[in-house]
């Protein structure tokens, strides 16, 4: 494989993305890397893009001027890679240990063409998998710059976010895309409190068919089945029993980990 993945249309995007970011913060940069299902394994031409940029001290409100016009430009470059990528600027020193705090970074959202100060990659999950998995595009080992994250920090972490994740799958209609993301996020947080690592979600789904209580087999099974075109299914909705049984199971996981539940 010539590239950080095996698709090439992806590695251009990716390089497109870092030459420019270089140039935009210039002795401000410090390294770009791949997160995620791209560094974990198992990414497919469906995948979301996750990324974090390090930097070496704040971005100045020149530079993220610089850096709103350029990813509006990567947007719409034509590649549907340009579409999806997703990741946050995280200063050196914020990135090293994990933040109880959950400090806002600027943050893509997959889809978006505007940074916005989110905590969504501010985690153990994503520090864990930067530093054990992490895809260089530019810069020095992920490992020099984030500590090791122990298990029970990302056993912490899977407690308290299971609860917020049964309140969502309560929240409004739930859409085709959104029905399988659930149940497969329920099995990775179960496996993480099981293992005290991080998985894929299929692998972490692939555990939870031999683990859980095998009426909840024929849901995970749908669920790891219902891949293809993921993007198209957001704005339709899943069927009814679908939602029940998917609101169900998290009940089932959040009173397996102890949390919450509905």
């Amino acid at each position: 494989m010539s590239g950080p993945t095996r698709f090439p249309e992806l590695n251009a995007v990716l390089d497109e993305l870092v030459s420019s970011v270089r140039a935009i913060l210039g002795d401000n940069f410090c390294g770009a890397y791949l997160q995620g299902s791209f560094a974990i394994g198992e990414a497919d031409e469906f995948s979301d893009v996750d990324f974090i940029v390090v930097t070496n001290g704040g971005v100045t409100d020149e530079q993220l001027a610089a850096l709103q016009a350029m990813h509006a430009r990567i947007y719409g470059l034509e590649s549907p890679w340009a579409q999806h990528l997703e990741g946050s600027y995280v200063p050196k020193d914020r990135l090293r240990h994990v933040d109880p705090d959950r400090t806002q970074f600027l943050f893509l959202d997959n889809g978006a063409t505007e940074l916005v100060l989110d905590d969504h990659c501010n985690t153990a999950v994503v520090r864990w998998v930067l530093r054990e998995h992490g895809v260089v595009l530019a810069g020095p080992d992920p490992a020099s710059l984030v500590d090791p994250v122990a298990p029970e920090q990302l056993r912490e972490e899977a407690h308290c976010v299971i609860g917020q994740y049964v309140e969502w799958a309560h929240e409004g209609a739930m859409s085709r895309w959104k029905q399988p993301y659930l149940v497969l996020t329920f099995c990775r947080m179960l496996h993480t409190l099981h293992a005290g690592v991080v998985t894929s979600k299929r692998k972490a789904a692939e555990w939870a068919l031999e683990a859980l209580d095998p009426v909840w087999a024929s849901l995970i099974q749908r669920a790891i089945d219902d891949r293809p075109d993921p993007w198209d299914r957001v704005h339709q909705s899943a069927e009814a029993e679908l939602v029940a049984r998917t609101r169900a199971f998290a009940s089932y996981a959040a009173s397996s980990a102890g949390a919450p539940t509905r």
